[in-house]
């Protein structure tokens, strides 16, 4: 039997791909799952678009402190074996749900589990694949204590085991623009981060997405956050590595 999947989707005028994002959990066919959309109290026609999806989904718009609030009251809220956090402009890739749920029913020691991610534009066209084969590269190697010197994890095709709520605690909000960083180094300090060689979300990236705009304020964060959890000379080695990345996306990406 697969285990109950439990997909939390944070979101605040997200109107224009919300329903995207949707459609891409509901029509996965699994049959063991609960789907819960915390939206921050848009404005922009999202309550609309919530309400079509009444019976297949819960719903709550509530003003929140952002979206690290917004997934730790979904977590507090999952009823799931098996969790996971998608923003509202991503999505997931077909069969994706039923991939992870019989990964998790064959290896029953697996606590977290990632695996690829193609990004794409506005238009849901693929963009900056060479991040896509940076991080597959790393990915496949499965050396974790790597992931203190760069995040290669990419968030929204990562699920884990609900249990870890308990051992692990909830995202830290002191780390806005990495907590997801952060959750993965807290729990791959007990546990081993799994990998399965298959394309399980589309992650969004356009000239206001959070990536995008504020890739500075990421990479300081990221960079605060390893810290607290790796040696000298990894810290040393994050740091080189965070400021080349910044001159790239600052002098190449950000530039075209």
């Amino acid at each position: 039997m697969f285990p109950k999947i439990s997909i939390i989707v944070p979101t605040l005028n997200q109107a224009r791909f919300i329903d995207e994002t949707i459609q891409s959990v509901l029509t996965q066919n699994y049959p063991n799952l609960e789907l819960i959309v915390l939206d921050g109290g848009s404005t922009d026609g999202t309550h609309e678009i919530l309400k079509k999806y009444a019976d297949s989904l819960t719903w709550i718009s509530e003003p929140d402190e952002g979206q690290v609030d917004a997934i730790n009251k979904g977590l507090k809220m999952v009823t799931g074996e098996v969790v996971a956090y998608l923003n509202s402009d991503d999505v997931y890739m077909p069969n994706t749900l039923l991939t992870v749920g019989q990964y998790f029913v064959e290896h029953p020691d697996c606590q977290i589990l990632t695996g690829k991610c193609i990004n794409i534009n506005e238009k849901g066209i693929e963009t900056r694949a060479f991040i896509k084969h940076y991080k597959n590269f790393w990915l496949k190697l499965g050396i974790d204590s790597c992931l203190t010197v760069m995040d290669y994890v990419s968030q929204p095709s990562t699920f884990w085991r609900t249990g870890l709520i308990q051992s692990i605690g909830l995202f830290n909000d002191q780390f806005r623009n990495a907590m997801d960083y952060d959750y993965w180094l807290r729990v791959t300090k007990q546990h081993k981060l799994k990998f399965i060689n298959q394309y399980l979300s589309k992650f969004r990236i356009y000239p206001t997405s959070i990536t995008s705009s504020n890739s500075k304020a990421q990479y300081n964060d990221e960079f605060q956050v390893a810290s607290r959890y790796s040696t000298p000379f990894q810290i040393f080695l994050h740091k080189i590595h965070a400021d080349i990345s910044c001159w790239i996306y600052e002098n190449v990406v950000n530039r075209k």
